[in-house]
């Protein structure tokens, strides 16, 4: 695996982690009351946070992460 993938990887996980937490937190962040639905809300919120790091490694003409040609 090279250096870029790996921080890419690291971007992904930094952001998921980080959304997640926000979301359990607006949540009420109880553990012990957490349902289905703010399980899922919490999940969704991590995914949508790695969207716009996937869209960066797509770009070709991003110089940090993007696909080379």
């Amino acid at each position: 695996m090279n250096e870029k993938t790996f921080a890419a990887i690291k971007s992904y996980v930094r952001h998921f982690i980080g959304a997640c937490l926000a979301a359990f937190t607006a949540t009420g962040g109880d553990i012990f009351t957490l349902d289905t639905a703010g399980l899922k809300a919490i999940f969704t919120a991590g995914v949508v946070a790695v969207l716009p790091v996937v869209l960066r490694a797509l770009d070709s003409s991003d110089s940090a992460f993007g696909k080379t040609e």
